[in-house]
């Protein structure tokens, strides 16, 4: 292996795979923020492309998981096992990726962050997805998670001791009331359980992108995707062996399963983790206002859903809330 980079002290530099010490103690590690001046104009830059690249593959996210699992009453893959088989089949390449580019190991105070990156990233985000869309139409999943954006500079605030100011946490009430007026009339008048789905997806993926931001820090953005990825893998890798399905599932179920893999869950977090690294969480994250109406867009040829007047309507208002709280001042 390489020489490890961003030592700290004795027990801070061991890597994860050559410690003996007990699981507990890595789970307790603190991961510090890295302190990093602001980025540069060039990097800012290059920091929103590398962050839109990553958000046009993560829009297909949507209409794919929803081939890929089917509805209620024509199932396909199992939610499960896509959540599981994506991400395996995704750590094999990451294993490989990280022997071909002989990777250094994360460190031990990496540990926490890791471990939340991939219960976010790994399994929050594409499990609740995977069950709302079930239930629910890309569409509206698509309008749901369009405040992603803010809880992402909601929980990237919280972790980086930020003071978003009044004006901000406006904003992000105003976003979430507009997803759930939505979800109450798209559901008749009431939320349906896919709805909540939907917001702890939100809420999974949030947590996930800032803990992978922290550390693209100190890793290279692709060695952080696949170190999650690879770490994962005494999980993951059983439980897609064992909801492998039993059943054949149309041709196109495993299209939509083969793109999560490769681009959503490995290669469109090459080019976002990049692109928050450079440019910074708070700035590249309001990239993503692109999602919804990428993702809205995609739906209709993928799946062939109706693009309604209400469904843009909502998805405009998300978005300009969410680019009005992003331009909201932020106090350190």
């Amino acid at each position: 292996m390489s020489a490890q980079r961003g030592l700290g002290n004795t027990n801070d530099a061991t890597p994860i795979l050559a410690s003996r010490a007990g699981g507990a103690a890595l789970a307790g590690a603190a991961v510090p923020t890295p302190s990093r001046a602001a980025p540069s104009t060039a990097d800012e830059t290059r920091g929103l492309w590398f962050g839109l690249l990553g958000v046009v593959i993560f829009a297909m996210t949507t209409p794919m998981t929803r081939l890929a699992v089917g509805t209620a009453s024509d199932p396909q893959l199992a939610p499960l096992f896509v959540v599981a088989g994506r991400a395996a089949l995704a750590g094999l390449l990451s294993v490989g990726y990280l022997l071909l580019t002989d990777a250094p190991q994360p460190l031990r105070r990496h540990a926490t962050a890791l471990a939340v990156c991939a219960a976010g990233t790994v399994v929050g985000f594409p499990l609740f997805l995977g069950l709302a869309l079930r239930d629910v139409d890309a569409m509206h999943s698509a309008v749901i998670t369009g405040v992603l954006p803010l809880g992402t500079a909601v929980v990237a605030a919280l972790a980086f001791r930020q003071r978003p100011s009044t004006g901000f946490w406006v904003c992000a009430g105003i976003g979430c009331a507009l997803v759930l007026a939505f979800a109450a009339i798209r559901g008749g008048g009431r939320l349906v359980p896919a709805d909540g789905l939907l917001l702890l997806a939100v809420a999974s993926a949030s947590i996930g992108y800032v803990a992978g931001a922290r550390l693209s820090a100190e890793m290279t953005a692709e060695e952080v995707i696949c170190w999650v990825l690879a770490l994962s893998l005494p999980l993951t890798l059983p439980l897609m062996l064992a909801t492998w399905p039993a059943q054949p599932v149309r041709a196109g179920a495993w299209g939509g399963f083969a793109y999560v893999t490769l681009f959503s869950m490995w290669l469109g977090f090459f080019a976002w983790y990049r692109g928050l690294a450079l440019g910074g969480t708070m700035r590249v994250s309001q990239v993503q206002l692109a999602q919804p109406f990428l993702s809205l867009l995609f739906a209709v040829p993928v799946l062939g859903e109706r693009l309604e007047a209400t469904t843009v309507l909502f998805s405009l208002a998300v978005i300009a809330t969410v680019f009005v709280g992003k331009r909201m001042p932020t106090r350190t």
